[in-house]
């Protein structure tokens, strides 16, 4: 068994542990409760009570102490609201801003909600100001507002400036807990001063090399000061050439290029090349995820994260907008259909086909703009590439068009002895995947030209288009050959 399946297994026992406690919990006091006792006992019931609520909640508290705030974290994502709670009040105070940085957005709003601005605060304060920058934006204004009165210059600067970038920005996921040195001393020197630190930044790979005005010079991989001569100069060391970002470079980017170039952690300078900052990769695998979880909710429909046990009404209100426009869409495919009732009356079996021809029109149009899509994320499409991706599509739609097509007019013709009903389900099939090559192309190359992201919604309009463009082909094909 791999490492990973076993902490997803000693994970999920963690939450099993977890809830059988709290039911434990429940159900102990619930028979307190109900248990008939003289009037002169009921000091000794409350005392009974108060042992075994505490027993259960010292079981809950030494399993939480143990997980880490990760996991934590899963589980509370994972309890309904009461029960979350509860535990919550668990949770020891010096964990709670690492717990609440784990969680997830619509989790994190419930405990804060929960939290009285004293506890708050305590929280935050625990944080550098890159996490505190991951906090802030869900604290309420008093809060943030003691939050920087109570910060040195420095960190209320850091935060200020973290906070002042839009989130896709590299400014906003990096970190200023970084390492520097000269490059006029000797790998030796700067041995001792890194021990003479005791520790290390998290994901320290290599040092950031500097003159005495924090211009980067270069970088000095740990590696390197292994294997090389103590004597030797960091200059002589030192790989000039690296990586670096800029505090205004797209998320997106920096993204792609710690894939391209496998990098663990890159500097950041600003424009006159002066480091502030350090990008790390877990910062930017937690973007990744981010944006690939908001990605699979927009094509959902779902306007943001929702909690697994939100209030309905809260749900319904996530959830309204794109089924609202779905209701448009399907509105129109049937006046499509209403426009050709009187060809569906006379040949029945249109009725039991044509939803094959939208269906797999929409199949294949959301096929296309998954690669779209994926082309754009990656910045593999442009305009130099454009007419040979639609004509590529187009290619690829037309032989499926007339392989798969065939096989339909053949089961057509099969089950209904007629070979004019099978050569118009061949050509439907082919016009309307050829029409959702087409859309699947050229609609997110619109979105993305607009500045929307064309993963929202996408899917939706996909099958619009081809469910009515389908109808459309199909009834008006078998009102004009057919009739």
């Amino acid at each position: 068994m791999s490492d990973l399946q076993e902490a997803k297994e000693s994970l999920s026992e963690s939450l099993r542990q977890v809830i059988a406690l709290l039911e434990k919990h429940k159900l102990v006091e619930s028979l307190v409760h109900k248990q008939d006792m003289p009037k002169h006992d009921v000091g000794r019931q409350d005392l009974v009570e108060q042992l075994v609520h505490k027993q259960n909640l010292v079981a809950l508290q030494t399993k939480l102490d143990a997980l880490h705030p990760a996991d934590v974290a899963h589980i509370l994502e994972a309890l309904p609201l009461e029960d979350r709670l509860n535990l919550w009040e668990l949770v020891k105070a010096d964990r709670d801003g690492d717990i609440l940085l784990e969680v997830n957005d619509s989790v994190r709003q419930s405990l804060i909600a929960d939290m009285d601005a004293k506890e708050l605060l305590a929280a935050a304060e625990q944080l550098d100001a890159d996490e505190l920058a991951d906090l802030a934006p869900d604290l309420p204004k008093d809060v943030l507002q003691d939050l920087l009165d109570s910060l040195d210059t420095q960190n209320r600067e850091r935060l200020q400036s973290t906070l002042s970038y839009p989130e896709n920005a590299v400014g906003a996921l990096m970190d200023f807990d970084i390492v520097t040195i000269r490059e006029d001393i000797t790998l030796e020197v700067a041995l001792r001063y890194l021990r003479r630190l005791g520790s290390l930044p998290d994901l320290t790979d290599k040092l950031f090399v500097v003159d005495r005005n924090d211009i980067l010079q270069g970088v000095l991989p740990l590696k390197r000061m292994v294997v090389n001569d103590l004597e030797a100069n960091v200059a002589d060391v030192m790989a000039p050439d690296t990586v670096m970002f800029h505090p205004e470079d797209l998320a997106d980017e920096a993204a792609q290029a710690f894939e391209r170039y496998d990098l663990v952690t890159a500097p950041v300078v600003d424009k006159n090349n002066k480091l502030v900052g350090r990008l790390t990769v877990d910062e930017v695998m937690d973007y990744i995820r981010d944006e690939s979880e908001s990605g699979m909710r927009s094509m959902a429909g779902l306007r943001e994260e929702e909690d697994f046990f939100a209030s309905i009404w809260k749900s319904v209100q996530n959830r309204w907008a794109w089924l609202a426009i779905n209701l448009m869409t399907a509105l129109l495919a049937s006046r499509v259909i209403g426009l050709f009732e009187g060809s569906i009356e006379k040949i029945v079996a249109l009725a039991a086909l044509m939803p094959i021809v939208a269906g797999i029109g929409g199949n294949s149009g959301n096929q296309t703009t998954t690669m779209i899509v994926r082309g754009l994320a990656l910045g593999q499409i442009s305009a130099h590439n454009m007419l040979a991706l639609i004509k590529k599509e187009l290619g690829v739609a037309l032989l499926n068009g007339l392989l798969w097509g065939s096989v339909l007019g053949l089961v057509a013709y099969v089950l209904y002895d007629n070979h004019q009903l099978g050569l118009l389900m061949m050509s439907a099939m082919t016009l309307n995947l050829l029409l959702a090559a087409v859309m699947g192309v050229m609609i997110p190359l619109q979105m993305h030209k607009s500045g929307r992201d064309p993963a929202v919604g996408t899917s939706v309009l996909i099958t619009a288009v081809t469910d009515s463009g389908g109808f459309f082909i199909f009834l008006g094909l078998a009102t004009i050959f057919l009739l």
